[in-house]
């Protein structure tokens, strides 16, 4: 029997095939496409997607059942002396709390934390999760830096337009048109509990000028200390910018050179659907362990 299953879901950004070699097992969100149910990465791929989300496809989201969860827990606890189970934030998604009421009804050894994290965020407590377990620490261990360290992380993302969000009953219509109206596109934040309104801009250059203004503020300040010592990580998600996303890169790379870079993602498309197409994401996070043996 082994010892620690890191276990998560896609809203993590991490796929079936990198979950293969992370020895990590991701369950996949559930979400519908014009009333045919799809699991990310499954029966469904980045490009089938993006076309659907650009045809204005009707797509909503839902969660694993508690039936699956206690069946999956079930059958890993037979080869792994403890899950540790890392979903999308409880301020985002009831996953966290279905999760919990099922691990207590099963047993002590499926350990179901909230790190108040999504999309790339996630990830990294993901991986920093498998490095701490390769280096043999404990569950304890793990799940307490992964709480302790929880607020070192912040995002923001730049959208094309508020219609998705309308869509998903998310911001009030009428706001949404003023915003169309005026051209104004918006950029919203989160430190995991919810998205927020962080600012508007015109164009997608004012919008990336405005996120790295604010990532310098938090490096400056709450994440000082961290940066200094080569602590942080900068990855990008978008939805559909993936040029825009190389030259961001490069652009954080040049801003932030004592951060280390570590991935352009497509969101997870959970949080695509609400955020819609040609949105660009940049998220700074705390890394103090080194990235996992493959």
């Amino acid at each position: 029997m082994e010892k620690i299953l890191i276990m998560t879901d896609s809203n993590a950004s991490i796929s079936q095939e990198e979950a293969k070699k992370l020895h990590v097992y991701v369950i996949p969100m559930p979400f519908i496409i014009n009333e045919e149910e799809y699991y990310e990465g499954i029966n469904i791929h980045e490009e089938e997607f993006l076309s659907a989300l650009r045809k204005g496809a009707k797509i909503s989201t839902s969660q694993p059942s508690s039936f699956l969860l206690e069946e999956i827990f079930k059958e890993e606890l037979q080869k792994y002396e403890d899950i540790i189970f890392i979903p999308m934030s409880s301020g985002l998604s009831s996953t966290f709390q279905n999760a919990k009421q099922v691990a207590e009804s099963i047993s002590p050894r499926i350990h179901v934390v909230d790190n108040h994290r999504v999309c790339i965020p996630l990830k990294e407590s993901v991986l920093e999760a498998c490095s701490m377990r390769d280096q043999n620490k404990n569950v304890d261990e793990i799940c307490d830096y992964l709480i302790r360290t929880s607020a070192k992380s912040s995002v923001y993302v730049y959208m094309d337009t508020l219609k998705y969000l309308k869509k998903g009953g998310r911001v009030k219509p009428a706001v949404a048109l003023f915003a169309t109206l005026l051209r104004i596109k918006p950029i919203i934040s989160t430190r995991g509990s919810s998205f927020d309104m962080f600012s508007r801009c015109r164009t997608l250059k004012e919008g990336k000028k405005k996120m790295m203004n604010q990532l310098k503020i938090d490096i400056e300040n709450e994440f000082k200390e961290e940066y200094e010592k080569g602590l942080m990580s900068i990855s990008i998600n978008h939805s559909g910018l993936y040029q825009e996303a190389e030259e961001f890169k490069n652009e954080l790379i040049a801003a932030f050179p004592k951060a280390q870079f570590h991935f352009i993602q497509f969101f997870p498309y959970s949080a695509a659907c609400h955020i819609g197409p040609d949105a660009l994401g940049v998220a700074v996070t705390i890394n103090s362990f080194s990235l996992p043996k493959n």
